[in-house]
């Protein structure tokens, strides 16, 4: 099959079109055939090896965290799906690889994909819609009337983490440049901010709740626009001692951590609030909710740019520039 590899770590390392072996599939996983990918922010960080601290792989890597396609084969203790079915997921973490022609996941790790979509569109949700379900639910419980702040909400993450929030209810401030207003806007954000031009810090005050895609300083400051209580989700920002413990990375690992967060934990202590940093899990479950979402029309993918498996990376430098408004796709088949 072709797929886009790497050799080694590095910024200026280039994604090179490759001939790789077939997936062997288990007894509980799929081979899908994929027909589009998309690429998070993620998928650069482990290119350039930030990730190796949390994430080990070998070589040659093929990239890329989300997928739709089509079943081919199914494993014999697989009772979920069968060959034909349209499926879309986000594998784990120790079996990435989507930017190639197929690949083998846990039946748990997909679910139908929405019949409304198309295979382009599919592939812009799993890594987005499950990191930011699982950071509105599963961690904040974001409730009606709560008011929560967003931040760079016309990027990937952000313009489906607008409508989510919206979806359960909340008041929605976000971050945003005069060329992402409109878009903001239009998916149901109730407070703009310019980053250029205004501090949110000295705007906002009183939220339960802030979501965090950037890290470094917007994350410091988050913390002055939280009530007393309130959280911080962030995906962006560092892993701090209780993530470490929780992912059950080991003493060393999580002593190291927990040194290296200190001023975040002096914030929340500062702050009476709470840290959370987010590394999403595949759940196959949680896209089932998310589809119905979609199907219902509550939520919409929003898609900046498609490129061809080809050239990935010119849709790696496109997106790492931070210019994209939604989410970048590669087209497979």
């Amino acid at each position: 099959m072709k797929a886009m590899i790497i050799e080694k770590y590095g910024e200026k390392v280039p994604l090179v079109m490759s001939e790789q072996p077939l997936p062997n599939i288990g007894e509980h996983d799929v081979l899908v055939e994929i027909h589009a990918a998309s690429l998070n922010p993620i998928d650069f960080k482990i290119k350039e090896g930030k990730m190796k601290f949390l994430l080990n792989y070998r070589f040659p890597l093929i990239l890329g965290n989300d997928f739709s396609g089509v079943v081919i084969k199914v494993g014999d203790r697989v009772k979920t799906f069968k060959p034909g079915d349209e499926v879309y997921g986000r594998p784990r973490k120790n079996r990435i690889g989507t930017l190639a022609e197929f690949i083998a996941v846990h039946e748990e790790d997909i679910w139908q994909k929405p019949n409304n979509l198309t295979f382009e569109e599919a592939a812009s949700i799993p890594l987005i819609g499950l990191t930011t379900y699982q950071a509105f639910v599963d961690i904040l419980n974001l409730q009606k009337g709560q008011k929560i702040l967003i931040h760079a909400g016309s990027g990937g993450v952000g313009t489906f983490a607008i409508q989510l929030a919206k979806l359960l209810g909340a008041f929605v401030a976000t971050t945003a440049s005069e060329k992402g207003y409109d878009l903001v806007k239009s998916l149901g954000a109730d407070l703009i901010i310019n980053y250029k031009t205004e501090n949110f810090e000295e705007m906002l005050t009183g939220y339960h709740a802030v979501f965090d895609t950037l890290g470094g300083e917007a994350l410091e400051k988050s913390f002055r626009i939280l009530k007393t209580g309130g959280q911080i989700v962030s995906i962006s920002g560092m892993p701090n001692g209780r993530f470490g413990k929780d992912a059950k990375l080991g003493w060393m690992k999580t002593t190291i951590l927990s040194i290296a967060s200190r001023k975040i934990k002096a914030l929340e202590k500062k702050s009476k609030t709470r840290y959370h940093f987010l590394f999403m899990k595949p759940s196959g479950e949680q896209l089932k909710v998310l589809k119905e979402f979609i199907e219902e029309g509550f939520i919409n993918p929003i898609i900046d740019k498609v490129y061809h498996l080809k050239d990935a990376d010119q849709a790696f430098n496109y997106l790492e520039s931070g210019r994209a408004k939604g989410k970048v796709v590669i087209r497979i088949k």
